[in-house]
């Protein structure tokens, strides 16, 4: 037999009866609210992280933030409640579980290096990826707003210091490098190197030897065109070995 509308309504209202005499409390730990609340915040920092990585055409963007934190969180969170016995003293150490995050986290930091042309990249996108788990680790362990000011003071570090980062790569610096190359070999071969990195001589010696002949440099120029300098004078087959740029 069916129920009709009738029946179905003290039912309903026997139901929200019983629901509004337990206490809130119990609401909370039975439906996990405070896991939830946790998972939303997560969401939110680790999102927020995550598009401005995205915005920028990064390795790890959006959605790669925001899994990494809401997982810091949930395994911190299960890290804290594992061992925890109802009347008794807790089993085991809780922080074994979440510091491992710290460890594991390594993995996923070092597939966004990469290295080419004497440079390397992605070093930011790692730190960045660490970060966001260490702000689910304190988000799973409840320090909300310890969690949030980092949060903030990452997006203000990722968004408004690159500016300043390429300014500061572009000042001129003067450094000293020591040229190895092989005996005979004129300055003009590698002037015309540091020409094309728009890099100029302050001074240079030479010092002939039996094996070699080496050149003592005092170079000025932007500094980011020292980057890739010692890789492009290594490929010139003229020139053995390459020291200094510090």
């Amino acid at each position: 037999m069916g129920i009709d509308g009738q029946e179905i309504s003290p039912i309903l209202l026997s139901i929200a009866a019983r629901a509004a005499d337990v206490p809130w409390a119990d609401l909370t730990a039975a439906f996990r609210l405070d896991l939830l609340a946790k998972l939303t915040l997560a969401v939110v920092l680790g999102g927020a992280i995550g598009l401005e990585r995205e915005v920028k055409a990064k390795p790890a963007g959006l959605r790669t933030n925001i899994l990494i934190c809401v997982g810091a969180v949930l395994l911190t969170d299960v890290s804290i409640r594992i061992g925890l016995v109802d009347g008794g003293p807790r089993v085991g150490d809780p922080a074994r579980l979440a510091a491992q995050i710290v460890s594991g986290i390594g993995f996923l930091g070092a597939g966004t290096i990469m290295q080419g042309g004497g440079m390397v990249t992605g070093l930011t996108s790692a730190a960045t990826i660490w970060v966001v788990a260490a702000l689910g680790i304190a988000i799973g362990a409840g320090l909300y707003v310890e969690a949030a000011g980092a949060g903030l003071l990452v997006m203000v570090v990722l968004a408004t210091l690159g500016r300043l980062e390429h300014k500061i790569r572009r000042l001129r610096r003067i450094v000293t490098y020591t040229v190895r190359t092989k005996p005979g070999t004129a300055f003009d071969v590698i002037r015309d190197t540091l020409d094309a990195h728009g890099i100029i001589v302050v001074s240079q010696q030479a010092y002939d030897h039996m094996d070699d002949r080496t050149f003592e440099l005092r170079l000025t120029g932007p500094a980011i065109q020292f980057e890739t300098l010692s890789e492009t004078l290594k490929v010139r087959p003229d020139v053995l070995s390459v020291h200094g740029g510090g």
